[in-house]
């Protein structure tokens, strides 16, 4: 029997311990062998300056999803913004809360507190590619957001699209727990503005080597732009657009 994304991520064991010591090694392993590194320290530690600029540029009420140990919702916390965090790992809204953040234990795509009025919806560090299907994540984001509502999403230091079944693991011989595997995508900026059909570009940069992109969801039940917007329709190739330009269909 298959093993839901929520339950196998949260019963990852090496996952859990991770967070608790603050260190790893950890990585996601694909069925393949390949491993993805996972920056358990950084992610640990307080917020650092490329977090400060990101956080800089949040609207209203903040939803961090896949909060982790909750840097971000502490810093966003400790500057008086309304923010709340979500993962489904237990050690993570725990962590979250020793730093004083708060966070539920909660999938994305479960019910959540303020559907419909969120000013900002996170997915950093990677979590972007959290379900496995990019085209179901931004569709349930944008259920999430208020009417005009920004989405900053971290991308992957590279051009990739990949979605593939992971495991979490803690050393590079593919030591893993009881938890199972689960559904994971990798997506490049490109990639990401692909899927973003309906969704607005507000900007994208980079900052010490980390990708980012600021999405606007529709303005209005009608669909009209936001008036700073760029229309990002799905392409079938992986392409940029220039700024002020929209993505077209082919």
């Amino acid at each position: 029997m298959s093993v839901s994304p929520a339950v196998a991520w949260a019963t990852a064991d090496p996952y859990a311990t991770a967070l608790r010591t603050g260190r790893g090694p950890l990585f996601l392993r694909r069925s393949d062998g390949w491993l993805l590194p996972l920056e358990v320290e950084r992610w640990c530690a307080r917020a650092d300056p490329v977090d400060q600029a990101v956080l800089d540029r949040c609207e209203g009420a903040v939803l961090d999803v896949g909060c982790g140990p909750g840097r971000l919702v502490a810093e966003l916390a400790a500057r008086g913004r309304p923010v709340l965090g979500i993962d489904v790992s237990e050690a993570a809204v725990d962590h979250t809360g020793r730093l004083g953040g708060q966070a539920l234990r909660r999938s994305v795509f479960e019910p959540l507190p303020g559907e419909g009025r969120w000013g900002t919806v996170l997915l950093m560090d990677g979590n972007v590619g959290i379900g496995g299907d990019p085209r179901a994540l931004l569709d349930r984001v944008a259920r999430l957001l208020c009417p005009g509502g920004l989405l900053i999403a971290e991308t992957a230091a590279v051009d990739v699209d990949e979605w593939s079944e992971v495991q979490v693991v803690d050393s590079a011989d593919g030591r893993t727990d009881s938890g199972g595997a689960f559904p994971w995508a990798r997506l490049g900026t490109p990639a990401l503005l692909r899927y973003a059909r309906g969704w607005y570009r507000a900007g994208q940069w980079t900052a010490d080597g980390r990708r980012f992109v600021a999405l606007r969801s529709r303005g209005a039940d009608n669909g009209t732009e936001p008036p700073t917007g760029s229309a990002v329709i799905s392409s079938q190739r992986a392409r940029t657009p220039a700024a002020g330009r929209p993505v077209a269909d082919r």
